[in-house]
């Protein structure tokens, strides 16, 4: 099965910026893929060239097989996309809005998209402008969802939603991906993203950090904390396929998080001079998140992003 997306090469340069820097992606269908990256990563960047909004400045990309930068109302008309702050007409009711949207969509959209704001208890005659933030986001993710898209592109979705609803949406991504569907989740909330995400990327500075399986992160990347006798002295250089993402020294502890640790390392530093112990702890997503997006790209070498293959051979 071909991947849903595929991003080569992919850079998007404005006035003084370098929004993103060479992407390279493959996501295949039937996942949910969670983009991480602090404010200005270049997120909603990303997602903008994926939809059709926004034409990259070089490299090239396919979305379910389409050309967003030459087919982007095939695009938008194939996939859900919900923004981080959708844009819905104020003067509109509720039933409106679905009305207005329909003839875009094949036969069914409006049966589908009255069900789902009837579900969120969204009444049919409330104009959006009374609507609370919450409530705009079950419209509009009411509208995404209506006609059951092959890829669904969400941009912070559950921001606005009560605890239960984001839940319970949450776990309807699960149900997606399960029937085949692709969720593609850009977020800042970590732990939920945890709790639902196949696929994890790390966007930081325009740049892929990590692409790889949730499950196979977690455990190819530990913290390794090595205590000294002099910490002026140089620890050896890990070989490959190590990867160093941070290294910080604190008194006589160094404390390196990296991926692809492996006990024949753990021997080498033991056996170093000046060493008093060596000592390895899982991480946490977020404490990835953090040694991923600590300090600047562009004050140093740039770390490469370590994709993984997820489109079906």
């Amino acid at each position: 099965m071909s991947a849903v997306i595929t991003a080569r090469e992919l850079t998007m340069h404005f006035r003084g910026c370098e929004a993103l820097r060479g992407i390279d992606l493959a996501i295949a269908p039937g996942t949910v893929f969670a983009l991480l990256g602090e404010n200005g990563a270049g997120k909603t960047t990303l997602i903008r060239i994926l939809t059709g909004f926004q034409k990259p400045t070089s490299g090239e990309c396919r979305v379910c097989d389409l050309d967003p930068t030459k087919q982007s109302l095939e695009v938008r008309r194939r996939i859900g996309y919900v923004s981080d702050a959708p844009a819905l007409y104020d003067w509109m009711s509720v039933a409106e809005i679905g009305w207005f949207v329909a003839p875009f969509y094949p036969a069914g959209f409006l049966a589908k998209y009255r069900e789902s704001t009837a579900r969120y208890g969204l009444a049919e005659d409330r104009k959006i402008k009374h609507l609370s933030k919450g409530q705009r986001a079950k419209v509009a993710l009411s509208l995404a969802l209506a006609h059951d898209p092959e890829l669904l592109i969400l941009d912070e979705p559950t921001s606005g939603l009560d605890p239960m609803v984001r839940r319970e949406f949450l776990e309807s991504m699960i149900d997606r991906a399960a029937s085949g569907r692709t969720v593609f989740l850009s977020s800042h909330q970590i732990s939920e993203v945890e709790r639902v995400a196949d696929t994890i990327a790390i966007l930081h500075e325009g740049k892929l950090r990590l692409v790889a399986p949730l499950v196979e992160l977690k455990d190819s990347i530990v913290e390794v904390s090595v205590g000294m006798e002099d910490p002026l002295v140089a620890l050896p250089v890990l070989p490959s396929p190590a990867d160093v993402l941070t290294e910080e020294t604190y008194g006589r502890l160094r404390r390196i998080v990296v991926r692809h640790y492996d006990s024949e390392m753990h021997d080498a530093l033991t056996a170093h001079e000046g060493v008093t112990s060596v000592r390895e702890r899982s991480l946490s997503l977020e404490e990835i998140f953090i040694a991923c997006t600590k300090g600047s790209l562009a004050h140093g070498p740039e770390a490469e992003a370590t994709p993984v293959n997820q489109a079906a051979e």
